[in-house]
């Protein structure tokens, strides 16, 4: 990379940094930005290799007064934020959304240009785009740490620098920018970080839509408008006006797993607010549209719709918006319950998109395709793509409710105990009530308000419309009963079999047996009636690497996919696999390109979905240029791993990913499951405890509340572990598997032969690379030496910091390089600017834990919100921390 494009990042960092400075020189004086400044450079010299700077920062920070730890824990914490500005909006100047290697950035027209070299004509290209379906599942897991008010002045932020960099010959302009800039700066300031209440579910779903109206309403048409110019210069004609390659889905209120808080009250509330946000959305680009297609030129099948009218267009679109007014209108009634007595609404897409349609032909049939094919275009692409409620909501919910449901029901009926019977005979006994045409749920039953609760969310599938619901996914899914319980309430509570329903496959145990369980759900005639000719199947990321560790779990998912492509592909079935991501890569994290090339072939054939989840929404979609590149990006990987997939794995490298697999499970169950001073050491040594007390999302960290680190949640699990820079859940396992090999004889060779042919392996030291060079030993050792006291827990941190320091030499020698992340430098620089930020942030905390265990629990509730705000810090420096 260029110097001059480092250049511009640091330029931004340090406006930005400036301002803050100034800002807090006004509000606390300039003696609190001298103490300030001499802990960054404390923190910056120590980086250096200063280790008395670094004992010294360790001291100043200790001495600190109760009355500075919450402004120092807020001066860090705002130029790590500012920091992430700049990083994003150089991103986005420069088209640098995900971190790759030099030479390897994807971009669509070089990937039009090798198919068409590798044979594949220029009609095939637009089939494949055209018929594309990759899903964006967006998900409001509990890592977004930043306050969606000051989201919205982040988001200012970057657009006065636009303004900045853009106004070189216009200085007045650029003096408005930073005067403009000082301001939202101070607001920031001004502004309290930390939630005092967690968001509700709902809360999420309008965080969710925001990124709609914000950022995606702009960057959708842009992006088929790109695709359209790209088709027209390779293959002569335009995207089909109602493809959609890309579009989005969502979680937010319909994910009731471990979350009581999403009950069908909530997810019917969640539906109407889509529906009135996308009313709203659409009525702001009809009246441009009514503004601007004032021409008299139409067709006869126009004429016919709106009579001898002097402006054809203006009066159907008038007609338009009255409906599209009235389903706001009876979308607010409903929210608020009240009755609404207006005209037709809009049900559904067709009856939104048809009449736009009309004016589409009728502008080409009479010549006016330019105007056909501006803004009105945009309009149709974004009807395609969002539909009439911006997102489908998916409904997620444990296998164990819907058994639960069952077993009230055939004891109330007489029949038996459900959860007694074996699984042939549950499969019997669903798949005959699915055929018999009488109902089995009595009219008046008098169930559990659990039961209930569930039963009333089939209710609200059933009277939805179809296009505004996504998937039904079932956690924690062992056989195939799970699925036909799922249809059977479906059936019973609806009439019909209304959403796909997908299965997720999450523990390692699963995993391995995904393929076996959808073998034997497709072989059943009566489910193939119901589900068709499609399956999909979710692969859990996360709970896989918590329960094997992250080598075998990754290993794991690769090969159940591979069987869950050769069962369908055997039963004639279209299988789309659901990548459960999250933006950890101890949760299957990483840059999406990278990820998707690197699965087996034939998983990923034109069709995907995958979850974005927690603040990776915001660094991949928060902005119209970011969120564009995003998009390009997930289109070019798709249509690559499904026209030019990655070559299988050879047979030896499957024997080597299975021993490595096997060494690194069996390392990482001896430390995590059966060493006894694991659990205590993990409680001692990190913020876990008070992680609970950080409102970051709606849903509880831990699946039920009696139990032990077992019942964590992947995602705090994750979240802990990176607070004290220790990662360990990413890499615990993987250097007793790759030592183990190089000492043999041949191992070197071909592990590196699997590093450069096999995507598979080589994405996945790529990402395991790019967490340790996150990683710090020094500062986790810190947290030790505060917090620990008991010899034998601190004997295993100083095993769990060996085991790390010889993986990360290993791993060394398996890229044959002297340092981490040589290849991809701007990472690295990230990480070098923001290292002297999060320094000090982590010595704060370990200080407040300290202070707060002393306490009992108990400390001020300034001292409490400034752990907070350490915790918030940490995150953002680090980015990619759930």
């Amino acid at each position: 990379m260029s110097g001059d494009l480092h250049e511009s990042l640091r330029d931004n960092v340090r406006i930005l940094g400036d301002s803050l400075g100034r800002t807090i020189a006004d509000d606390l004086g300039q003696g609190f930005v001298d103490r300030i400044e001499t802990i960054r450079g404390l923190a910056k010299s120590g980086r250096q290799g200063d280790v008395q700077s670094s004992r010294e920062l360790i001291d100043y920070l200790r001495k600190l007064p109760d009355c500075d730890l919450l402004p120092v824990t807020r001066a860090f914490n705002q130029f790590l934020n500012l920091a992430n500005i700049a990083e994003q909006h150089y991103r986005a100047r420069f088209r640098r959304v995900e971190d790759y290697k030099p030479g390897s950035q994807p971009v669509l027209s070089d990937l039009l240009m090798r198919a068409r070299d590798a044979g594949h004509p220029p009609r095939k290209l637009v089939e494949s785009l055209a018929s594309m379906r990759v899903e964006l599942v967006l998900t409001a897991h509990p890592t977004e740490v930043i306050r969606r008010t000051l989201i919205q002045k982040y988001d200012a932020i970057d657009e006065c620098l636009t303004v900045i960099e853009s106004s070189i010959d216009y200085p007045e302009r650029a003096s408005r920018a930073r005067g403009r800039l000082e301001e939202l700066i101070s607001q920031a300031w001004h502004t309290d970080e930390i939630r005092h209440e967690r968001p509700t579910p709902v809360d999420e779903a309008k965080w969710g839509f925001a990124v709609i109206e914000n950022s995606l309403w702009q960057a959708v048409p842009a992006f088929h408008r790109d695709l359209d110019s790209l088709l027209l210069e390779s293959a002569g004609e335009r995207l089909p006006l109602d493809a959609a390659p890309i579009v989005f889905a969502s979680w937010m209120g319909g994910d009731r797993d471990g979350n009581p808080n999403v009950t069908s009250r909530v997810t019917r509330e969640v539906l109407l607010l889509g529906r009135w946000m996308a009313a709203d959305l659409y009525l702001r680009d009809l009246e441009q549209l009514k503004a601007e297609l004032s021409m008299w030129k139409c067709n006869s099948a126009l004429r016919a719709e709106v009579g001898n009218v002097a402006e054809p267009y203006r009066e159907l679109l008038k007609r338009l918006v009255q409906r599209v007014e009235a389903t706001r209108d009876w979308a607010k009634a409903q929210l608020d319950g009240r009755s609404f007595e207006g005209g037709p609404i809009i049900e559904n897409s067709d009856q939104l998109y048809a009449p736009l349609l009309t004016c589409y032909r009728s502008l080409c049939d009479v010549g006016l395709d330019t105007i056909a094919n501006g803004a009105l275009l945009d309009t149709l692409r974004r009807v395609a793509v969002f539909g009439v409620t911006l997102t489908k909501l998916d409904i997620r919910q444990e296998a164990s409710r819907h058994a639960l449901v069952m077993e009230e029901l055939t004891d109330a009926l007489g029949l038996g105990h459900y959860r007694d019977w074996s699984e042939e005979q549950r499969q019997a006994f669903l798949l005959s009530e699915l055929e018999s045409r009488r109902p089995l749920i009595p009219r008046r039953w008098d169930c559990s308000a659990e039961t209930r609760e569930v039963l009333d969310t089939f209710l609200v599938i059933a009277n939805e419309q179809s296009e505004a619901l996504g998937t039904y996914i079932i956690s924690m899914a062992a056989q195939p009963s799970d699925v036909l319980t799922v249809a059977l309430l479906m059936k019973e509570v609806g009439g019909v079999v209304s959403l796909p329903i997908a299965p997720l496959f999450e523990t390692l145990d699963d995993l391995n047996r995904a393929g076996d369980v959808i073998d034997r759900l497709l072989a059943l005639p009566g489910y193939r009636a119901l589900a068709g000719e499609r399956q999909e199947v979710m692969i859990g990321y996360s709970d896989s690497a918590k329960d094997a560790g992250q080598l075998a779990a990754a290993w794991a998912q690769y090969r159940a996919q591979e069987r869950l492509v050769e069962v369908c592909r055997r039963h004639g079935v279209a299988l789309t696999l659901f990548h459960g991501r999250g933006g950890a890569v101890g949760r299957g994290g990483g840059p999406a390109y990278a990820a998707i090339l690197s699965q087996p072939p034939g998983s990923v054939n034109g069709s995907l979905r995958v979850t974005e989840q927690g603040e990776m929404i915001r660094f991949k979609f928060g902005q119209p240029d970011i969120a564009l590149r995003s998009m390009e990006i997930y289109a070019c990987a798709v249509l690559e791993a499904t026209l030019l997939p990655p070559p299988s794995p050879e047979p030896r490298w499957r024997e080597e990913m299975d021993r490595l697999a096997e060494i690194a499970h069996h390392s990482y169950v001896g430390v995590v499951r059966e060493d006894p001073d694991f659990v205590p050491y993990f409680r001692a040594v990190t913020p876990e405890g008070v992680l609970g007390h950080l409102p970051l999302g709606s849903r509880p960290t831990k699946r039920r509340q009696d139990g032990g680190v077992e019942t964590l949640r992947a995602i705090p699990w994750i979240f802990a572990w990176t607070q004290i820079r220790l990662m360990l859940p990413a890499w615990l396992g993987s250097g007793e598997a790759f030592s183990t090999r190089i000492e043999e004889e041949g191992g070197l060779e071909v592990l590196r032969e699997m590093r450069d042919r096999w995507p598979f392996f080589g994405t996945y030291l790529d990402m395991l690379e790019m967490l340790l060079a996150k990683a710090d030993v020094g500062i986790a050792s810190y947290y030790e030496q505060r917090l620990v006291d008991e010899p034998a827990l601190k004997e295993l941190g100083a095993q769990l910091r060996q085991r790390f320091t010889r993986l990360q030499s290993v791993l060394l020698t398996l890229l044959d390089q002297s340092q981490l992340l040589e290849q991809t430098p701007l990472i690295h620089q990230a990480i070098e600017v923001r290292n002297p930020y999060i320094d000090p942030l982590h010595g704060l905390q370990a200080e407040l834990l300290q202070r707060n265990r002393d306490a009992d629990g108990a400390i001020s509730g300034e001292l409490s919100r400034a752990l907070m705000v350490t915790m918030a810090g940490i995150a953002a420096g680090l980015r990619n921390t759930g």
